[in-house]
């Protein structure tokens, strides 16, 4: 997403201190003296000065011939971050060289905040701070600030000006030894590639993004951006193959601010493994939240049903209720609406439906629905006053500041009406989740969506992309892709990815085939007290944490390659006995095992290929027989009708019959059974009743509808309810219910012109799509005469391009016919593409048309097609005159003029 900076910046004295600075320490941080030393690369003097606080030191050095800066790292007496430079070029000065120090001030940075989501809710901050303020050449002020900590350094500039400065680019890089091995992503907008394994030096020329993780000897050291907003640009990393160099090149060409600007954090997460997954520092360094009362803000675990069935399953009804059902009855907060909704009518019936079974709904939206104050406005009071919980934002695919001032926008919008957020296709988190805390989750990962998931890249994210915040890997979708993990492993996901939202991504026939895997995502949470990583864990190979929640620790491993014995030291936990219920692969399934240890044990679980294992540990209890706690399990139950949707003729009777059955979590009380029949119509029959129904009996009901003389034509929904009490919620207690809906489609008599039909669905370019009128100006019935060729007609609609209208059919017709073109109205302009889909597939098309060709003559077959859109696209030339008339449109039965 980021381009290359123009220029890297000249190539500064790379000085390394050679004797002992006074390092700056946490009783008196300002006491911290210059040395004097000499570089090794150019043999010219220098002044260095360190920033510490009892981990990895930061040194500044200032070369005395040219004034230039560098910047590098030393851990335990030996360097991780070699010396690469540091400096700004404005448009006004060149701040990279012809420095000179003014002074330096120093502080300790000590801070305590809780956040709502992550690896640790609440956390200490303790850094010390030294702030360098340089002079350029022609007066121009740098200040270079440097912040230290126990697991990382970062460091920011500071343009103090008040009248402004715009920054070219930064000279900022960093250099690692040239033999570190290094796990790279290679940049690309949404931040989706996976990570390969290579060297600093050996890495191909070309981009990376953010998180970059090198091992330098016995230390790690992770490189990433903090406290990233509108005010400035994203970076990535530039490398030229066969160095050790990592250039910070901005998104934008130039920055422009109208006052003092501070850029973001330029930060190395160092230290072991278990520091680096750890860490929090990159929140650490971020602004303190803006949400003053974050009590509405809820993380929890969400049934999702995108990869279950894609666009098809997000436009019904029954689809989404029955994943409510599941998110219900298993004690998951949230269901996932994804893709494809908005063409449907159904959301606020949904919304109530889930309310009523306590669960609440996230709605998936393409950011370009929100890019204007206008629409931000429109769309988030509308899916607030629906009862929407939040928001799943996608396709930002970019690190431009432009898009960062999007971001900060609709945080703030979202944040007043109380709405939590998931960003896909984003960037990467960079403290955005303590700033803003109601960011529950952000994708930027090469995630279960792509349909490859594989155990290396699995064995890695946990070490890189997941260190600087919450990630949306979508696990659990055993249904699509490919795998190469076990089923254990997968399972194992659960606790190893920390992400405030859990968007479980199975389908609901393949959780009921993992009753363990069920069992155990019923208990695991999705926000953290405390992080370990076990012992063992290497990035590629495999990955281990046991996470606290309260009394108990989850615990998940994973490895990728070979069959293997999974050995976990205990050593995390207190004193005193432990049960251990676990979770792993056996030869017919997930198998489920419990035993008693104390932190002295190793735990030792047999593995599959590429398997893993998942795991509560909970206090050993006299008479407690595992470590569950309760859940509030929401009784679901399936409801059928039959016929599911059929077709009547006018003064008819349909007879529909009615199932409801309680799957789980039974039995259920005061059930009552009963369908409705809309305006107009009749419905005969007593329903049925039940004071109690066990788990797996049947109710079972039929009634008789009768469809009116002169009924609206088209579908028409009989919807069915069933209504219920749950016993163990007490008498007092509202009733749970389920809804299905039977689905009855009546045709007019005749031959049926489209435009006399009702639409399901329409949009139009320009004005309302017009019948029987050519497409006039914005209002509506404005248009002229259907004009095509010299010809007049009388039947047919008048659209504009884009257009799309679309009818239902019900299976009843065989062809649809028409004569299609531009609109005389406009003779000597526009060009458009017609085109004729049924149930998604495109059936036919005209190819592009202008204002002197003929018309193109439709006759296709649309045996069985539920539903039709008739479809209008720009031709290439631009809209402004794309009147476009589907001519004589009209549908046909297998004679040729009457319906069957």
């Amino acid at each position: 997403m980021r381009r290359r900076n123009l220029r890297a910046g000249p190539m500064a004295l790379m000085a390394v201190a050679v004797s002992a600075a006074l390092a700056l320490g946490s009783a008196n941080p300002a006491s911290a003296h210059p040395d004097n030393v000499v570089s090794p690369h150019s043999g010219r003097a220098a002044t260095s000065w360190t920033v510490q606080r009892g981990g990895p030191t930061a040194v500044i050095a200032l070369d005395r011939a040219d004034g230039s800066l560098d910047f590098s790292v030393r851990q335990h007496g030996r360097t991780v971050l070699e010396p690469a430079p540091v400096g700004v070029v404005t448009e006004r000065a060149d701040l990279t060289s012809g420095l000179r120090l003014l002074h330096r001030d120093s502080r300790a940075v000590n801070e305590k905040y809780t956040t709502t989501v992550g690896k640790q809710l609440r956390r200490s901050v303790h850094m010390n701070e030294s702030r360098f303020a340089f002079e350029g050449k022609d007066g121009a002020r740098l200040d270079l600030v440097v912040r230290a900590s126990d697991d990382g350094v970062a460091y920011r500039y500071v343009l103090p000006g008040k009248d402004g400065v715009t920054i070219e680019h930064e000279a900022s890089a960093f250099r690692l030894p040239a033999a570190s091995p290094a796990w790279l992503s290679s940049y690309a907008a949404p931040h989706e590639q996976p990570y390969d394994r290579t060297t600093a030096a050996s890495a191909s020329s070309g981009e990376y993004g953010y998180p970059a993780l090198f091992q330098v000897g016995a230390q790690n050291v992770l490189l990433a951006e903090s406290d990233l907003d509108g005010r400035y640009s994203g970076s990535r990393l530039v490398h030229e193959q066969g160095t050790g160099r990592y250039e910070v090149a901005l998104a934008d060409k130039e920055v422009h601010a109208d006052g003092p600007l501070a850029t973001p954090w330029r930060t190395a997460v160092i230290g072991d493994l278990a520091t680096v997954t750890e860490s929090t520092l990159v929140d650490d360094l971020a602004p303190p939240s803006r949400i003053r009362d974050t009590s509405w803000i809820k993380p929890g675990k969400v049934a999702w049903s995108w990869l279950a069935g894609f666009s098809e399953a997000q436009r019904s009804l029954e689809t989404q209720e029955k994943f409510v059902d599941y998110a219900a009855a298993h004690g998951w907060q949230y269901a996932l609406v994804d893709d494809g909704w908005k063409t449907t009518d159904w959301m606020p019936q949904l919304m109530d439906y889930a309310k009523r079974r306590g669960v609440k709904i996230l709605l998936w939206m393409a950011w370009t629905d929100l890019d204007t104050p206008a629409e931000r406005d429109a769309q988030l009071d509308k899916v607030k006053k629906w009862g929407a919980a939040g928001l799943k934002i996608d396709f930002m695919d970019s690190d431009t500041r432009e898009r960062y001032q999007w971001y900060d926008e609709i945080l703030k919008a979202t944040a007043e009406r109380e709405l939590v957020v998931d960003f896909h296709g984003s960037t990467i988190p960079n403290g955005i989740q303590r700033t803003w805390p109601q960011v529950m989750s952000m994708e930027a990962v090469h995630g279960a969506e792509q349909g490859d998931v594989r155990a290396d890249n699995i064995a890695t994210l946990p070490f890189t992309r997941n260190v600087v915040g919450s990630m949306d890997f979508t696990p659990m979708g055993f249904q699509f892709g490919q795998r190469n993990t076990s089923d254990a492993a997968e399972l194992a996901l659960s606790v190893i990815f920390e992400s405030g939202l859990q968007n479980f991504a199975g389908s609901i026939e393949e959780y009921r085939a993992r009753p363990e895997l069920a069992r155990f995502l019923e208990q695991v949470p999705t926000v953290w007290d405390e992080t370990k990583l076990l012992k063992g864990s290497a990035p590629g190979r495999s990955a281990g944490f046991a996470r606290r929640s309260g009394a108990r620790w989850f615990l998940g491993e994973m490895a990728a390659g070979s069959a293997r014995t999974h050995r976990v030291p205990l050593d995390f936990l207190s004193g005193g006995k432990w049960r251990v219920d676990l979770v792993r692969d056996g030869s017919d399934g997930l198998v489920r095992e419990s035993r008693l240890l104390t932190r002295h044990d190793t735990l030792k679980v047999p593995g599959a290929e590429n398997g893993g294992f998942a795991a509560i540990a909970c206090r050993a209890v006299p008479g407690r027989s595992n470590c569950d706690e309760p859940v509030r399990h929401v009784p679901s139950g399936t409801l059928t009708v039959d016929p599911r949707q059929t077709v009547a003729e006018p003064g008819t009777e349909v007879k529909l019959d009615g199932s409801f059955a309680i799957d789980e979590s039974g039995p259920v009380t005061d059930v009552t059974l009963g369908a409705k029949a809309p305006e107009g119509w009749s419905v005969e029959g007593p329903g049925a009743t039940a004071a109690e129904l066990a788990t797996g009996q049947p109710l079972t009901a039929d009634w008789r509808i009768t469809v009116p003389e002169r009924p609206a034509y088209g579908w028409t929904e009989i919807p069915v309810t069933v209504t219920y009490r749950d016993p163990a919620a007490g008498a007092t207690a509202p009733k749970l219910s389920l809804r299905r809906q039977a689905r009855v489609f009546v045709s007019p008599p005749g031959i049926d012109y489209v435009s006399d039909l009702p639409f399901s669905a329409e949009s139009n370019g320009w004005g309302p799509v017009e019948r029987d009128t050519s497409n006039g100006e914005s209002a509506k019935g404005d248009g002229g005469p259907l004009r095509i060729g010299g010809r007049t007609y009388d039947k047919g609609l008048g659209t504009h391009a884009p257009s799309e209208v679309t009818v239902d059919l019900g299976g009843t017709y065989d062809r649809f016919s028409a004569d299609a073109g531009i609109d005389e109205e406009k003779s000597d302009k526009g060009s458009v593409v017609f085109e004729v889909i049924g149930d998604g597939k495109a059936l036919g098309t005209s190819g592009i048309m202008g204002p002197n060709d003929a018309v193109h003559a439709f006759d296709i077959d649309v045996t069985g097609v539920q539903q039709l859109t008739l479809r209008v696209t720009d031709g290439g030339d631009g809209n402004d005159s794309d009147h476009a008339d589907w001519a004589d449109a009209r549908l046909h039965t297998a004679a040729g003029s009457a319906r069957r």
